[in-house]
């Protein structure tokens, strides 16, 4: 069973992702408490940790390409490291780019998604590491088995995805987002073609949400003026 999905992001009031173009707070407002808010509300949902894209995963990749010695049998199966009792950041790296180096990002233990074209070699780098991995398919883009290996053979039952607007989209596409919260800040970018919230790749006439509606759970105006939304997504009824 795959694990609960909430899209946990903090955006300006345009929906915008960059936080260095935004509009500075009002006065007597700090925005570095601001900021702090999204930390706090991740901690209440008590989720397994987070997953994002490779984008997003590269400043914690400390490491550098390599062949390991790692010989032994299993490769091509999902690979559990040693955890050590620690929250997961999961990685979606299909071609398999990123080099870690460590087992963590920010202290959460590193979990790898990956197209099964990677190499052998690299499998092996990432055990070295002490990284965990699991396949998406042939080229990396099958999230429902992805997360389904996440929950059945990982025991992870919720992920907040924290991505980029692609990451975040292609998950929006492929209906497996189940809750949205959205922390809404004090501030505006306006700059056309700015990373958004979500942003699906297709052709003009696409609709990535479709079939798929939003229902109000929650509101809290937070100290200094951010606004947290949250929304349960539901398939839309039949009418």
């Amino acid at each position: 069973m795959r694990p609960k999905i909430i899209c946990h992001m903090v955006s300006s009031i345009d929906g915008r992702l960059l936080v260095d173009r935004w509009t500075s707070p009002a006065a007597g407002v700090d925005a570095g408490r601001l900021l702090e808010h999204y930390d706090q509300v991740a901690a209440r949902f008590d989720a397994d940790g987070w997953i994002v894209g490779r984008k997003t995963m590269e400043v914690y990749a400390k490491g550098v390409a390599r062949t390991p010695g790692y010989g032994g049998d299993g490769l091509r199966e999902p690979h559990i490291a040693d955890r050590k009792g620690r929250a997961v950041a999961v990685a979606m790296d299909p071609r398999g780019t990123l080099h870690y180096g460590q087992d963590n990002a920010g202290g959460d233990h590193i979990v790898a998604i990956l197209g099964e074209q990677v190499s052998d070699a690299y499998l092996a780098e990432l055990r070295e590491d002490g990284v965990s991995y699991l396949f998406a398919g042939p080229v990396g883009t099958d999230l429902d088995q992805a997360l389904n290996t996440l929950g059945d053979v990982f025991g992870i039952r919720i992920l907040l995805l924290e991505g980029g607007g692609v990451t975040n989209g292609a998950f929006l596409k492929a209906k497996l987002i189940d809750e949205i919260s959205l922390l809404v800040y004090p501030g505006v970018d306006g700059l056309a073609g700015v990373p958004s919230i979500f942003e699906c790749i297709g052709s003009p006439d696409e609709r990535p949400a479709a079939g798929q509606s939003l229902r109000h759970i929650g509101t809290e105006v937070l100290e200094g003026g951010l606004v947290w939304l949250r929304y349960r997504v539901e398939a839309l009824a039949a009418t």
